[in-house]
């Protein structure tokens, strides 16, 4: 690898000639090992079923839905039956070598991506004021957490890491590329983003020269902030969108080809967008939205345009941000091409503590009548949300996260009741709602560190009042790239997976519905099936997930009845 031109003759001088690094850095190799998040094992679960196959391709299980229908009667009591439904999932083994292609790839939370696999990667280590740092995955729901299969013969528990449960994508092997409004190249934007460590960025910086210049992206300046004009300097020319979609389309294949890649998927990491307006003819369908993009409507945002090149070219697209890319057209299209969505916004600090802790006391039985949420930070997220219209955006996406929590307690919110009249983020909510307010401010000095500020205001027992105020300071990119990666590996699985409904006597499998809902637990604002209602707690969220991997492997959803330690 050649020395790549960097920021000063000092840390050009870093670098060897025949590697890229210099000795001591590459003798930091050998003080730790790979870290448990990063190492590779093999696929380690057989499982020992009738209800479970195995072929050289495929994992093959049945699995039975249990549920219940409740009728409300006239006198007031429930009538609940009981509902089972058979399903068969077949899950192809064969791991895809896969492109992830961000748009956005030059920001924060794309130069920290990319660093942090390449990190782990080459297994560089890095000198911290604390001492020597490894890379790791910590962070990742995947790669970081574990999940109970069962018990031993001795009645111990034994856990896996969620992301062993079916073959997945290691991180490591993801092929990185992607779109970006600023050509700057990737090792000066890592500098520029001053997320990492300066030893880890004097040290992954040649790789990230070999990634070089994102590909130029498209500029719409009414759908982000004005303060973003100054880094739009390497665009997609022209205001034509039928041909900005048939370029981003070129794109997406020559990445393919170039790289030799199995599949590839797009994931929206670029900045907020201002909410698209809802409009009859031009959004509402999948061929009305078709021919707004050739008539290059004024509505039709950048990363609709991205999500529409995608579903176009059969790829997956994930939208990380809240701006409604999926406009009822978008949901159509995918839906017409079963090409996998999911979105929105990527739920990493504040609002994952506010979706816990929302839960917590109104599962206790408290009654939170009010929740004040105030953030700042300095990095460019931050400037561009400085803007009122891109503000709202995530305004809307953090404020629904306790709606479904709300709803599942009519003995504290009267679901009759109006919200108090004015009242911040109740606006078009049916029923009581405690007051939930969102700030967020634009403070360069702090960078990436985020600061979150909450406040639930909550009524107890016999008029009585209590208030708990939590202070969360968070490196914003370094708690949303675990995501980004979860997010893309876990929507690659779900193309792998095919299910067939016995109950209802399919013969022929078929793939998962367009819209990837099991990706909520990293979303602020899932994106569900039209005419669904939207789970925002994050234990059901989970739990969900769980559910769904296991039921692949024909293992049964966990049980915390564990009633073995309760009989005789």
């Amino acid at each position: 690898m050649s020395p790549q031109p960097l920021y000063s003759s000092t840390l050009e001088s870093t670098y060897s000639k025949s590697s890229g690094l210099n000795t001591p850095e590459n003798e930091l190799e050998s003080v730790l090992p790979v870290h448990p998040t990063a190492a590779r094992r093999e696929y380690p679960i057989q499982v020992a079923s009738e209800k479970t196959t195995y072929s050289d391709a495929h994992v093959t299980a049945k699995f039975s839905d249990r549920g219940a229908t409740v009728e409300t009667l006239q006198n007031g009591q429930f009538k609940v039956t009981p509902t089972v439904t058979d399903y068969e999932f077949k899950t192809q083994l064969k791991v895809p070598k896969l492109g992830l292609m961000m748009v956005g790839l030059g920001g924060n939370n794309g130069t920290t991506l990319c660093a942090t696999v390449l990190a782990n990667k080459h297994n560089i280590c890095w000198h911290t004021k604390q001492g020597v740092q490894q890379p790791n995955y910590i962070g990742s729901l995947l790669r970081a957490s574990t999940v109970r299969l069962g018990s031993d013969a001795a009645g111990k528990d034994v856990h896996v890491p969620i992301g062993e449960v079916l073959p997945m994508v290691h991180p490591n092997d993801l092929v990185l590329g992607g779109w970006d409004i600023s050509g700057v190249p990737m090792d000066k934007a890592m500098h520029r983003a001053e997320v990492l460590d300066w030893d880890l960025q004097r040290q992954v910086a040649p790789y990230m020269a070999e990634i070089g210049a994102p590909l130029p992206s498209i500029y719409y300046p009414d759908f982000i902030a004005a303060n973003q004009e100054a880094r739009a300097n390497n665009l997609i020319p022209g205001n034509d969108k039928q041909e900005h979609v048939e370029h981003i389309r070129r794109d997406i294949r020559a990445f393919k080809e170039k790289h030799q890649l199995d599949s590839v998927l797009v994931f929206w990491t670029a900045n907020t967008e201002r909410y698209s307006d809802i409009i009859s003819g031009v959004n509402d369908t999948a061929d009305h939205l078709l021919a707004s993009i050739k008539a290059s409507h004024s509505e039709v945002s950048p990363s609709t345009v991205f999500a529409v090149a995608s579903i176009l070219e059969g790829v997956p697209f994930i939208n990380g941000a809240p701006q409604n890319t999926f406009v009822p057209g978008v949901i159509d299209l995918a839906e017409k091409n079963q090409s996998f969505i999911g979105g929105d916004d990527l739920k990493s600090g504040q609002t994952k503590l506010k979706s816990v802790l929302a839960e917590f006391l109104v599962n206790a039985g408290i009654k939170p009548l009010s929740i004040a949420s105030y953030n700042h930070l300095g990095n460019n997220d931050g400037h561009n949300l400085s803007a009122e219209a891109q503000f709202k955006s995530k305004e809307i996406s953090k404020s629904s996260v306790v709606d479904d929590m709300v709803a599942s307690n009519a003995l504290l919110y009267d679901p009759e009741k109006e919200p108090a009249a004015g009242a911040k983020g109740t606006k078009a909510k049916k029923g009581e709602h405690p007051d939930h307010i969102v700030v967020i401010k634009y403070v360069p000095a702090v960078g990436d560190s985020k600061r979150a500020i909450d406040e639930y205001y909550s009524e107890i027992l016999c008029g009585g009042r209590s208030t708990i105020s939590i202070f969360n300071e968070c490196e914003d990119s370094l708690l949303a790239t675990p995501l980004i990666l979860d997010l893309t590996i876990l929507a690659e699985l779900l193309t792998r997976v095919q299910y067939r409904n016995v109950t209802k006597g399919d013969k022929e499998f078929q793939p998962l519905y367009a819209v990837l809902s099991l990706l909520s637990f990293m979303l602020k604002a899932p994106l569900v099936k039209p005419g669904t209602e939207v789970v925002n707690s994050l234990s059901r969220q989970r739990n969900g997930l769980e559910a769904f991997l296991k039921a692949c492997i024909g293992i049964e959803g966990s049980s915390d009845l564990i009633l073995g330690t309760r009989v005789w």
